[in-house]
């Protein structure tokens, strides 16, 4: 089989397919960095107060349940917005493409023809993408848009909730396994190396510098761990709580 015939079979992903897969993905990560950082924060605070279990696993248990809502919501009004303006302007195209074909049609040819085609060539273009399908062809050369590629507001909400979720699961386990004695070093020693491992894995979905990225995360969580820690000492020490 030539190679051709093999790219016409099993054709290479589209660049705005990749795009969309690594920027979930990108997501996926930064949700679960957000899901080890404040729950750690949570319960190595609580842990500056009491060393039971019981508090410790009552202040996570709503950190990780608060959170995982708190994100899925956020990322849930934010996908919503950003499918409802895709859906206006696809409904928009669509109106103006049934009402005044020929100045769309004239349209396409000039976006194609700024973009370095000749105009016969770019006539050529617009004419038989028009023919296929002409309601894709101005999305695609308009506005970028992929009319069976709209996001789904319930999936980002359902993805932000589960990466948070998966993220909170190591400071958890962390900080009630360990014993008391070094629980709150050991737990900051986890969730840091877990912050550099997610600022890496980010960054080079991102294409960014790995180590600053991972350098910031880790320098970012232990200011967050350090501070929440140091109020639930003196908050215990003081008697205030």
């Amino acid at each position: 089989m030539s190679s051709d015939s093999a790219t016409q079979l099993h054709p290479e992903p589209q660049g705005t397919d990749l795009a969309a897969k690594l920027n979930w993905l990108r997501a996926g990560v930064l949700g679960a960095n957000d899901g080890i950082v404040s729950v750690a924060a949570v319960v190595v605070g609580v842990a500056g107060v009491t060393t039971n279990n019981g508090p410790i696993l009552a202040a996570g248990l709503a950190a990780v349940v608060g959170g995982a809502i708190s994100m899925a919501l956020g990322e849930y009004v934010s996908v919503s917005s950003q499918s409802d303006s895709q859906k206006d302007l696809i409904a928009k195209e669509t109106r103006e493409l049934r009402e005044q074909p020929a100045e769309e049609f004239e349209e396409l040819v000039g976006l194609y023809t700024h973009k370095g085609l000749s105009e016969e060539t770019a006539r050529t273009v617009a004419k038989e993408l028009t023919e296929n399908d002409p309601l894709r062809a101005h999305l695609d050369i308009e506005l970028g848009i992929d009319p069976e590629e709209i996001v789904s507001p319930w999936h980002a909400a359902f993805a932000s909730a589960v990466s948070f979720l998966i993220g909170s699961i190591l400071p958890m386990l962390t900080i009630l396994l360990a014993p008391a004695s070094f629980r709150v070093p050991l737990t900051f020693v986890i969730v840091l190396i877990a912050l550099a491992i997610t600022g890496w894995v980010g960054a080079w979905i991102g294409g960014g510098s790995r180590g600053r990225a991972s350098f910031r995360v880790v320098i970012g969580g232990a200011i967050a761990l350090a501070a929440t820690f140091g109020l639930g000492s003196l908050l215990g020490t003081t008697g205030i709580a």
